[in-house]
């Protein structure tokens, strides 16, 4: 228990939080709000292994090199992921996903 807050709540909270992350990638037809919700996942998945390594083995570091992986992968997929956006919205005057079927733009 670290300062009396079980491990399952910090579980809950990432459940929630990867939940709402994939509610707004599958049901957003913005590629910026897709883009959030793909964030939000990678929070999730940040608060779980962090959860998961304070509870398990604090005294290892394999826990914060894995979660500041994830941060780095993070910073990366968003400057790539605003990058294509802001070239699309200029080639096509639109960020809807949907609307995107040809290579050629």
């Amino acid at each position: 228990m670290l300062n009396g807050i079980p491990l399952y709540w910090f579980l809950l909270v990432s459940a929630a939080l990867f939940c709402i992350g994939l509610y707004g990638v599958l049901a957003r037809k913005n590629a910026i709000a897709i883009l959030m919700g793909v964030e939000l996942m990678l929070n999730a998945v940040n608060i779980n292994l962090l959860a998961f390594w304070r509870y398990v083995a604090p005294n290892a570091a394999a826990g914060l090199a894995f979660a500041a992986f994830i941060f780095v992968i993070a910073a990366a997929e968003a400057a790539i992921g605003l990058a294509l956006m802001i070239s699309v919205y200029r080639n096509t005057q639109s960020v809807d996903p949907d609307k995107l079927d040809s290579m050629k733009l």
